[in-house]
């Protein structure tokens, strides 16, 4: 096991090194950043200055190279818009989102399980029929078009939910202001409801089929058709025999999609004016902050991949096999 884990934690480093080199790549092809250090009618020589005082002019390996050990520094440089370090910007967005995307995965992991296994237990039947259609559609229609239907049904036309806006639920409990954070609980879950469906409708459907595929493996072995000669409830095999197998790839991917959900709240949050770090990203390109989408990226792969390792463990231990 430490093995792997000193596997895997190498590997991570390369990857959050391909990361860090992509993002450095891609915004500087867009054009000379020294343009937006200065003021529009800034003269030749005030931009050359600027330039060489803000190292530019150096090859883009130097740069890339200082860009690194400043980061491993944890110096992620001064936001554009904001005029503060970029880390924090982003730290400060980070709580609405982590907020909007647990809420996201446990809606779409409570419907989708039970969903998928009534499915299974009914295939063919009309039922089963029905929960395949809607998982269709789910991981066919974009999050954001579904957030913008339901911005005009349910938000404008019944008034049932608000259209833009976040009420703090992790930001005052990080704070250990525990009476607060509870408090605002039931307002933070009724703002997030409409944002959190358009973002984890695709991972329900896609779970809802996962967990029906499963279970129809499963259902078939060996050792569920004794458990039902026995006499075991059916009820008991479903979820001490089977359910236990087939939970492997759905663990699998429950782990990854929090880093998926992570990466599709760009659109959806500027959809419903979220403050969360996708929104954060967005404003961040349009006006070429470039520290903060730096910064961003970096904390968004560090998630991803600490994720990945998690899942792998948890993955070990449901499965023995695993190990060896």
């Amino acid at each position: 096991m430490w093995t792997f884990l000193a596997r895997r934690l190498m590997q991570s480093i390369v990857v959050i090194i391909g990361v860090t080199l992509i993002s450095f790549i891609s915004l500087q092809i867009g054009g000379d950043p020294t343009y937006l250090f200065v003021s529009e009618n800034a003269s030749t020589e005030e931009i050359q200055r600027t330039r060489e005082a803000l190292g530019f002019d150096r090859p883009l390996h130097i740069q890339y190279l200082d860009y690194v050990w400043n980061v491993l520094q944890g110096d992620f440089g001064n936001s554009l818009s904001y005029g503060q370090p970029a880390m924090g910007v982003v730290l400060e967005a980070m709580p609405a989102t982590i907020e909007l995307t647990l809420f996201s995965l446990v809606l779409a992991i409570a419907l989708s399980i039970p969903l998928g296994i009534y499915a299974a237990l009914k295939r063919g039947r009309p039922a089963d029929g029905g929960i395949m259609t809607f998982a269709m559609l789910g991981q066919s229609i974009p999050n954001f078009w579904m957030g913008i239907m339901m911005i005009m049904f349910f938000g404008l036309y019944l008034q049932w939910f608000p259209i833009s806006g976040h009420v703090p639920f992790l930001e005052p409990l990080f704070a250990g202001e525990f009476r607060t954070a509870f408090a605002n609980l039931p307002q933070s879950i009724h703002y997030m409801i409409m944002p959190a469906l358009a973002v984890g409708t695709y991972t329900l459907a896609r779970n809802a089929r996962l967990v029906r595929s499963s279970m129809l493996e499963v259902l078939q072995q060996d050792y569920v058709r004794t458990a039902r000669s026995k006499g075991i409830s059916e009820r008991r095999v479903i979820l001490h025999h089977a359910m236990r197998n087939a939970w492997l790839p759905v663990v699998t991917m429950i782990g990854l999609e929090f880093g998926f959900l992570l990466g599709g709240v760009v659109v959806v949050e500027t959809v419903f004016s979220y403050p969360g770090i996708g929104r954060l990203v967005f404003n961040a390109i349009n006006q070429r902050d470039i520290p903060v989408v730096q910064a961003s990226v970096i904390l968004l792969a560090v998630i991803f991949i600490f994720l990945n390792l998690i899942v792998d463990l948890v993955y070990a231990r449901l499965d023995p096999r695993v190990k060896l």
